[in-house]
């Protein structure tokens, strides 16, 4: 599997296009597919589609099947105030959340 192929594969388990990996990893447009072609992408390209898709540089460069993370979408309760919930890489301050959950109970508190 090429590192193209394993991306795309990922992005499609997660939910997300290759555009939208793109967009979050700070990459140009259409970049993603010079992979298909380019033996040598940028390490730091590389290390930035694996942090978006939530899985180690390594193993998007490996050749086996094991991720070093789970591919898998993360997912906590957000009643579980053990875990720090974040927005594009920015924690979620204790006000929002209680606003969010707020929402998603329907506006009942």
């Amino acid at each position: 599997m090429t590192l193209f192929e394993r991306v795309k594969e990922i992005a499609k388990k997660r939910g997300m296009s290759i555009a939208e990996v793109e967009r979050k990893a700070g990459l140009s447009e259409n970049y993603l597919y010079t992979w298909k072609k380019s033996a040598n992408p940028r390490r730091s390209s590389i290390e930035s589609v694996a942090k978006v898709l939530g899985v180690s540089s390594n193993f998007l460069l490996s050749n086996t099947g094991k991720p070093s993370t789970s591919i898998e979408p993360k997912q906590v309760d957000i009643t579980d105030d053990d875990y720090i919930m974040t927005y594009q890489g920015k924690p979620i301050p204790p006000e929002d959340m209680e606003y969010i959950k707020r929402i998603l109970n329907g506006g009942k508190d």
